[in-house]
């Protein structure tokens, strides 16, 4: 090989690891849209607002939210699944489809273990079991007694088939022997404004929800349903410590894209929610709406979502549902 030949071969090289790098800096180059399976109002609505917010100030492009609910949220998965992996289509979910549709549903377009590339667990939210104020239950025990007293006349809504806040109330009926009939809705917003208005008397929800209706007395929380205290309802107890010993369920929200999405803009991603999450305002905001920051990205949280598919699935077994 000649000199020149060696030097043309070296500046190609150069010029090919020049343009990686920039097409790596360049995302995103135009706004990217982030699909909610839900309906607007609901807490994965609120959450994928406020980190959208956040990402358009960090890159200088528009992060936009599209609201693409039904199907227990299948509908916009196989959305975000069969998109184009480019990383300008983006899944902020709540569990159902990546960890619990799977196993509740018979069939479903995509495969949610093999269809999307994890990128952060974005927060971790209790969830929160309440009433209207004219059911004659101030507590748990109160309102097992009353559901027992009365079975099958007391209605629990849902933000749908298979949502976290079903299979709350399914492990209830499991874990006490109540027979209390199931509500679906479209979303968790739908379902709170018929909770308000006393069209259903009694839901489990998630706390950035729920906890606005509870402050201006529009509902009462009764019970916190994971093992610990939620910090922004000191005075409610769980439903361990409310006669319902072991009771534990709990939601979350996390970011994905399609699989085979560029390991590049993954790992932008990546390090922008990291770095959000770590922001004070960022954390105050989601502090305030009863959430945690999330805290494992990329392999971390594929495997957080491997563990949450099989307790999911261990849940769905005890308690019969199936779709």
């Amino acid at each position: 090989m000649t000199p020149i030949d060696r030097r043309t071969l070296l500046l190609a090289g150069s010029a090919t690891l020049i343009g990686s790098g920039a097409r790596a800096q360049a995302y995103p180059a135009r706004p990217v849209r982030i699909i909610v399976p839900f309906p607007a109002g609901g807490s994965n609505d609120i959450i994928a607002r406020i980190l959208a917010q956040y990402l358009a100030e960090r890159t200088g492009q528009q992060f936009f939210i599209e609201n693409r609910g039904g199907a227990g949220g299948n509908i916009g998965a196989n959305a975000v699944a069969t998109a184009d992996p480019d990383g300008y289509t983006l899944l902020l979910t709540a569990p159902p489809p990546l960890t619990i549709n799977g196993t509740l549903y018979r069939s479903l377009a995509y495969n949610p273990t093999t269809a999307f590339a994890p990128i952060a667990l974005v927060a971790s939210v209790p969830i929160v079991l309440a009433v209207h104020p004219s059911v004659p239950a101030r507590n748990v025990a109160e309102l097992v007694a009353l559901a027992k007293a009365k079975p099958g006349t007391i209605n629990f809504g849902s933000s749908g088939n298979g949502s976290t806040n079903h299979l709350s109330g399914e492990l209830l009926k499991s874990m006490t022997g109540i027979d209390i009939v199931h509500i679906p809705y479209t979303g968790a917003g739908p379902a709170m404004n018929d909770l308000i208005a006393g069209s259903i008397p009694m839901m489990f929800d998630n706390i950035p929800a729920i906890l606005p209706q509870v402050e201006g007395r529009r509902i009462n929380a009764i019970g916190v349903a994971g093992l610990k205290r939620a910090t922004a309802l000191p005075n409610v107890p769980t439903l361990n410590e409310s006669g319902v010993p072991g009771f534990d369920a709990s939601a979350w929200f996390g970011l994905v894209a399609p699989a085979r999405t560029p390991p590049e803009v993954l790992a932008r991603l990546e390090t922008e929610v990291t770095a959000i999450l770590k922001l004070p305002d960022m954390q105050k905001r989601l502090t305030d709406l009863g959430a945690e920051p999330g805290s494992v990205t990329g392999a971390a949280y594929g495997a957080f979502l491997a563990e949450e598919t099989a307790k999911w699935a261990k849940l769905i077994q005890a308690s019969g549902a199936r779709m």
